[in-house]
């Protein structure tokens, strides 16, 4: 029993010697969730920016698709373009939507918006509900000799 009393007697000095022993282990335990939350965040407004770029290359190339062609043919090959173009960035689109709109007469200009659904809430210790929408449009004047 004396030998355990004078080992804790040791161990306690010890420890009144050097007051911060074990101190960067807390501060690392209150931390860390910090450090993941962080990191979080720099996930969503990484995929944010993403998916903000691949919509305005998609709106780019739908764009330019239905200016060329100029009407009929101009808007569902706008259409198919800005889709593929999604598909071969890889964008992280839960759902995409492309609308064509404007004068597809020679002359004229033709808008294509597109609309794409991010998904967030697989990020769940920021307490992101479900999704945001993130859009694009480009304009692009229609071929003076644009035809089918």
């Amino acid at each position: 029993m004396t030998q355990l009393r004078r080992a804790l007697v040791v161990r306690l000095r010890q420890a009144a010697a050097s007051p911060d022993a074990g101190a960067s282990t807390a501060e690392m335990a209150l931390l860390t969730p910090l450090l993941v939350a962080i990191l979080l965040f720099v996930v969503m407004c990484g995929r944010l920016v993403s998916a903000q770029i691949d919509a305005e290359a998609a709106a780019s190339s739908g764009a330019r698709s239905a200016s060329l062609l100029g009407e009929g043919a101009g808007v569902a090959q706008a259409e198919r373009n800005a889709r593929a173009t999604l598909a071969a960035r890889g964008a992280t689109c839960r759902s995409a939507s492309v609308t064509v709109s404007g004068n597809q007469q020679p002359g004229g200009s033709v808008t294509v918006r597109v609309s794409c659904q991010v998904a967030l809430s697989d990020l769940l210790m920021l307490g992101i509900p479900g999704s945001r929408t993130v859009e694009a449009s480009t304009t692009s004047p229609v071929d003076r000799w644009a035809g089918p």
